[in-house]
């Protein structure tokens, strides 16, 4: 495997806070989105049961006749074991070791682990779907696609839900996805076949309100008093800091801070597919 960058770094170590903050406060599950619809109240106490309304909704829209699937980016493995259960074979991708631990003791020797990016995978195994939930944006499209074209069994499904960029003039402050028009773009020069596409991202939307509302009613009161508390007891040194990473400190605080990261801009700036795509013949 080759050496991670420090953004590949900074992914795994920011996936691995979510997952133990997640588990360990609201007994979460999964680390993907929730999705929201059906009069469910966008609270984060329902955040458990979204998450679970966007497996089986993800899952639901599994072709018939699949019967091996290759999860890449399979975070802490929850949808491959519902998968397994299911009656599906899955294998998994990640490239992240903490997450592969928990991986392993969920499923057992039920899945093979591949323990590396999905560009960097080896393997003469063949598969009836490739399935990227809230993965796909982390992956270079088109090596994505190369490599799924040589993984599926001929007649085989491109499963993609997640998040894409719209093509507005501004780009917003909320990081991820690839532009959505280059995409499409991309894959008229593959041999996949559009099959179902769907756009969730009313459905999703709610979630960066929930995360908005823990950054401004949660995450800035507790920095703010860490703040205030530092200062009382090292001023001088606080002073210097604050002077020194000033820059820094105003990006993270306009990124995170500014109000720009609510589900109207995620609407404005983003959205959601479930793209469901099927291997022709060469």
């Amino acid at each position: 495997m080759t050496k991670k960058s420090k953004k590949e770094i900074s992914r795994e170590v920011g996936l691995e806070v979510g997952s133990i903050c997640g588990k360990y406060f609201l007994k979460l599950d999964h680390l993907h989105y929730g999705y929201w619809n059906g009069g469910l109240d966008v609270d984060i106490t329902n955040l458990h049961t979204a998450q679970d309304k966007y497996a089986e909704f993800a899952i639901s829209h599994i072709p018939d006749g699949v019967k091996t699937i290759l999860d890449v980016g399979c975070g802490t493995g929850q949808i491959a074991k519902m998968l397994i259960d299911a009656g599906y074979k899955v294998d998994c991708v990640s490239p992240s070791d903490y997450m592969n631990r928990h991986i392993r003791e969920l499923l057992g020797d039920k899945s093979r682990i591949f323990e590396c990016t999905y560009e960097e995978i080896e393997t003469t195994n063949k598969y009836d779907m490739i399935w990227f939930c809230e993965s796909f944006q982390y992956i270079d499209p088109e090596k994505a696609l190369s490599n799924t074209i040589e993984l599926l069994n001929d007649g085989g499904y491109l499963f993609i839900c997640d998040i894409f960029r719209r093509d507005t003039k501004n780009k917003g402050l909320m990081g991820g996805g690839h532009d959505i028009n280059k995409f499409h773009d991309l894959v008229e020069q593959t041999p996949f076949k559009l099959i179902e596409n769907k756009d969730i991202t009313e459905q999703t939307a709610p979630n960066m309100d929930l995360m908005n509302d823990i950054l401004h009613n949660v995450v800035r009161p507790v920095v703010n008093a860490g703040m205030r508390l530092s200062e009382s007891r090292y001023p001088m040194v606080v002073k210097f800091l604050k002077w020194k990473y000033r820059k820094k400190m105003d990006k993270l605080g306009n990124k995170y801070f500014s109000g720009g990261r609510s589900g109207e801009d995620f609407k404005k700036f983003k959205t959601y597919q479930l793209l469901l795509y099927q291997k022709q013949a060469l």
